[in-house]
């Protein structure tokens, strides 16, 4: 029964039930593990590239045409066409393809910037580049092929091909006059009318993607937890890597009581005076007129502690005074290298003078 009821606190114990800690999730953020939809980045990307050349396709194509219209002008109707003008022309075409093309491209690169800073802000890690012979194995590219995520991604490029396939159908459906009409139209009406037909069908089309985005954020936020849980003795394990294990920490500490006490000790051949209880308390004080304005305590205990101040001041002929009521209020209220307190003036200075008055007789 024992052995059953232990094998089940430790079965709860690794079942993944608690959230991820800050350290879990600063430790997979260093590793790329973020929350990321990438259907929220191409759709963002689709839809700004879509706006951009809805807006500059004017500018295109008139552009275009200067091109096709002065390189047919200058180049190809002349008579002496040679390598050179070729070249020229070719070069021509580049740069003002480049003066096209290139801001388009700028204004995609920038989108697709926007939307992974949208989503997780800025990271820069090399981690995920480091190879990984586990990303290998073969029976896990299995177990990803038929797994429950795969479904779902298989459900999600379905359902994204048939809302976008529906919007296509219908722009084509709204504009389906002008669509009939392009066969009666001359080439550059046909050209706009194309254009116009392709970005607004880009544009829909992209609005839809980011509709299907929005709840496929929502799906990878739900994964992205479910992955980073932890179970109970992570948490645990977790706390003994960042606190230190308590065993440890327990020997640290008795080490250091242990030196401390050492360098009480040594500290009380020093000392003017060893205030008693007589048995419980001892309080060691020590007093230099000329650099102190009060004395201090330089050692304190009880019981064993105290037992050992007054052995090793017997042994250096240190002044043992009994004081009861004294020996305890100072041992509660006044921290080993700590000045007197006022409180405690009358009643010290009392017992040092007593103590000079000894030391001058001896």
């Amino acid at each position: 029964m024992n052995l059953l009821l232990r094998l089940d606190l430790q079965f709860f114990a690794g079942e993944k039930t608690e959230k991820a800690t800050p350290k879990k999730r600063q430790d997979a953020r260093k590793k790329g593990q973020v929350l990321k939809s990438q259907d929220v980045t191409a759709a963002l990307l689709l839809l700004i590239m879509f706006l951009a050349l809805f807006f500059i396709a004017p500018f295109m194509q008139e552009r275009i045409l200067n091109i096709l219209r002065e390189s047919m002008e200058t180049y190809v109707l002349v008579e002496d066409l040679s390598i050179e003008s070729t070249m020229k022309l070719y070069e021509t075409y580049i740069i003002e393809m480049a003066i096209i093309v290139v801001p388009i491209m700028v204004m995609g690169m920038l989108a697709g910037v926007a939307a992974n800073l949208l989503q997780f802000g800025f990271l820069f890690t090399m981690h995920p580049l480091k190879m990984d012979l586990k990303k290998m194995d073969p029976i896990k590219g299995l177990k990803k092929i038929f797994s429950v995520r795969a479904l779902v991604d298989l459900v999600k490029s379905i359902l994204k091909i048939a809302v976008i396939g529906t919007a296509t159908v219908l722009v084509i459906w709204i504009y389906l006059e002008d669509v009939l009409k392009l066969a009666f139209m001359d080439p550059k009406d046909t050209m706009s009318m194309v254009a116009t037909l392709t970005g607004i069908m880009g544009i829909i089309a992209a609005l839809v993607l980011l509709l299907v985005s929005v709840i496929d954020y929502f799906y990878q936020r739900y994964d992205y937890e479910k992955n980073l849980k932890m179970s109970k003795q992570d948490i645990k394990d977790e706390h003994k890597n960042v606190e230190g294990d308590p065993q440890i920490k327990g020997k640290i500490k008795q080490k250091q009581r242990e030196m401390a006490m050492r360098r009480m000790m040594q500290e009380v051949p020093n000392a003017d005076v060893v205030i008693t209880n007589p048995t419980h308390y001892a309080i060691a004080l020590k007093y230099d007129g000329d650099s102190m304005d009060a004395p201090i305590v330089i050692a304190k205990g009880t019981d064993f502690v105290a037992q050992k101040i007054k052995l090793i001041a017997k042994q250096h002929d240190v002044v043992m005074v009994e004081n009861r009521p004294l020996a305890r209020s100072m041992y509660d209220q006044v921290e080993i290298g700590q000045a007197v307190p006022d409180d405690f003036f009358k009643a010290v200075a009392e017992v040092l003078a007593y103590v000079y008055r000894i030391k001058r007789k001896i």
